[in-house]
């Protein structure tokens, strides 16, 4: 006996129905989501942080969403583009350094002034970071985007080709900043800051394009950076710096999803997440620390009235930023004054 079309389509529908299928498969459907970022597969960032959320998401929409992960901007551009493809729809999802596209985003630089962060740690400044976001940037600065984490990293210290005890000892490095206030903090020093995302240090140190650079230690291990230089400085009680970051997923891709998926999302993300990432971030400080050790390199740790002649030297930028954000129609001293009142209410 031959079945015509219609009474095939007819007998399969009874069938799926029979078999409890129907709206509700259809209603299951995969939603694949590109995830892009600079650093390569097994850096402590996407390892550790990135491949851990994307799991998590895809583990706890049953296997509704796919995220394909693309390190080491295999889907093309530049570290600095990042952003603008999430915006633009060429990622579903980016991470990246805000900084690598310098005062576009002005509001999170206050958490990368020199000496903000104190020993505390990256989990209570990326906790006031998140805060700051929603009640500063969610609907301002962060408009075009849906911002999934934001968090900053451990410390930031100076590794160098040279000792550096005090900040005369800058003078006339060519030294790879982390952030526009460390490059704004380098030239007053003397140094010569040399902007660059972070995957190009490796090369540039080899090569003797710059003597040294200002990372925490975390990334030093992937870069290979105790192996190009054999100077590296911290500070005791507070950080150089830090950088800001920022998870952020096409605004239209989350908007069009359906309910119960973006719930997947926010579940998965937001404050809880951003304090995971940034606490991770400080953790891998240790091990990496310890390759630089192990090597015999030469470990500087500045101290009492020698941090306070490094903070003296930082204060002027604090009064150029203040100004700069006034000259935007931000009040950058409330921002500064938020900032370390959050950061001191989570580090108690």
């Amino acid at each position: 006996m031959t079945l015509s079309r219609k009474t095939f389509l007819g007998l399969a529908s009874a069938a799926a129905l029979s078999l409890g299928l129907g709206a509700s498969s259809v209603a299951a459907q995969e939603v694949t989501l590109s995830l892009h970022q600079f650093l390569p597969a097994q850096a402590n960032v996407p390892k550790l942080i990135l491949d851990v959320w994307a799991d998590n998401v895809e583990n706890a929409s049953d296997g509704r969403i796919k995220i394909d992960r693309y390190p080491s901007m295999q889907l093309g551009g530049k570290p600095p583009e990042l952003m603008d493809q999430a915006i633009d729809g060429v990622a579903d999802i980016v991470w990246t350094v805000v900084g690598y596209t310098p005062g576009r985003y002005p509001s999170t630089e206050v958490f990368e002034l020199p000496f903000m962060m104190t020993d505390s740690g990256a989990g209570p400044v990326s906790r006031a970071y998140w805060e700051m976001f929603e009640s500063h940037m969610k609907d301002t600065e962060f408009k075009d985007v849906h911002i999934l984490g934001t968090w900053v990293h451990g410390p930031g210290m100076i590794h160098a080709n040279k000792e550096v005890n005090t900040p005369a000892d800058m003078e006339g490095l060519k030294i790879r900043g982390g952030s526009r206030s460390i490059n704004t903090f380098l030239n007053k020093l003397g140094a010569t800051p040399v902007g660059m995302p972070v995957p190009a240090v490796s090369e540039a140190l080899s090569k003797g394009v710059i003597d040294g650079t200002t990372i925490p230690w975390e990334v030093t291990a992937a870069l290979k950076v105790p192996e190009l230089v054999g100077n590296h400085t911290e500070f005791e009680g507070v950080s150089l710096y830090t950088l800001t970051f920022v998870l952020a997923m096409n605004k239209d891709k989350y908007e069009s999803l359906p309910a119960d998926l973006q719930k997947v999302f926010d579940d998965n993300s937001g404050v809880e997440f951003s304090v995971f990432a940034g606490s991770t971030m400080e953790a891998a400080d240790g091990p990496a620390r310890k390759l630089a050790v192990d090597r015999g390199n030469n470990i500087v740790t500045v101290s009492g009235d020698g941090v306070q002649a490094w903070r003296d030297a930082a204060a002027p930028i604090y009064d150029e930023w203040v100004a700069e954000m006034d000259a935007k129609g931000i009040d950058g001293q409330a921002l500064i004054d938020e900032a370390r009142a959050l950061i001191a209410k989570y580090s108690n």
